[in-house]
């Protein structure tokens, strides 16, 4: 039985925002209990309003608030521009980089990095590949169970930490095409950055006006939000070593200080349940952690209970 207290991390921001809303996210974070921080673009590379510098500046920053900082790679890589600042951010020679696509684990073999859900570890084997590369935190692919996952914690690697997605939008799919461009009829070269429209992505309904996916530039999103505060008390008892949380356009610093206090005080889940419903975009999913349909929301259940 796990006896320490998992962290809180705060995963890199998907959505394009204003670079003055952006800076300002930031300085309400610092102030928050939140321990690790992922920064970088993760999704488009045309996403410039936050340059390599100023993240590193940014990084620099939340360092003297007392935050340990991950930067971020992109998840899909096409240009050589992109590889260029790739390479620039395994180079950085201070923070641990956080690789979402298997080009950054070539550039980072050697020294410690961490890889994130869009990285396919799926068995224990790979995890001890990339262990043996410098792995030394991954982040569990968002479609896998709380079952697997005890499965793969059982053997895997030492000196490796898990960390789970906890809180926020699921991120489900990447392809070279620009969904948000192309609900405008804009080309992809021509988006007109439409992405600064969405500050929580563009939600898709289906044809029972339902909703069912979050269009986020190349990104596919879930419509619901992700949420295990229901299960907090059985993950603290796991060998789980970092909670993540994504950010959304508002309440992020409430949200972390839910989960937080929900730590803390297991007693409070309800409460906190029950504040969370208010704090999300559309409504709760949890599905995949019990091996269910990504959709399906078990805490229903648990909160009749």
């Amino acid at each position: 039985m796990k006896n320490s207290q998992p962290k809180l991390a705060l995963g890199p921001v998907s959505y394009y925002w204003a670079r003055d809303s952006l800076l300002d996210f930031y300085e309400q974070i610092a102030e928050t209990t939140i321990d690790i921080i992922y920064l970088g673009e993760t999704i488009c590379s045309k996403r410039k309003l936050l340059r390599t510098s100023d993240w590193l500046a940014l990084a620099e920053r939340l360092v003297t608030s007392g935050k340990e900082v991950v930067l971020s790679t992109l998840a899909l890589l096409e240009a050589e521009s992109e590889l260029k600042t790739l390479r620039r951010l395994c180079d950085n020679g201070h923070f641990m980089v956080e690789a979402n696509d298997i080009a950054a684990v070539q550039l980072l073999e050697g020294t410690p990095f961490v890889t994130g859900h869009s990285i396919n570890i799926y068995n224990t084997r790979a995890l001890a590949r990339l262990a043996s590369l410098g792995l030394r935190r991954w982040v569990l692919p968002v479609e896998l169970s709380r079952d697997t996952l005890l499965d793969m914690i059982a053997s895997r690697p030492a000196g490796v930490e898990t960390e789970v997605f906890v809180y926020g939008r699921l991120p489900l799919a990447y392809s070279a095409r620009c969904f948000t461009a192309r609900a405008h009829n804009l080309p992809k070269d021509d988006c007109q950055y439409r992405c600064l429209d969405y500050p929580d992505g563009l939600t898709l309904y289906s044809q029972e006006d339902k909703p069912f996916l979050t269009l986020n530039g190349i990104q596919t999103q879930s419509a619901y939000t992700y949420n295990l505060l229901p299960a907090l008390t059985d993950i603290k008892t796991m060998e789980i070593d970092v909670l993540r949380i994504s950010p959304q356009s508002r309440h992020t610093e409430k949200v972390i200080e839910i989960f937080q206090r929900a730590l803390n005080e297991p007693e409070t889940v309800a409460e906190g349940m029950a504040r969370l419903q208010r704090l999300m975009p559309i409504g709760a999913c949890d599905g995949y952690w019990y091996g269910n349909k990504g959709m399906e929301e078990k805490a229903i259940e648990w909160s009749k209970k």
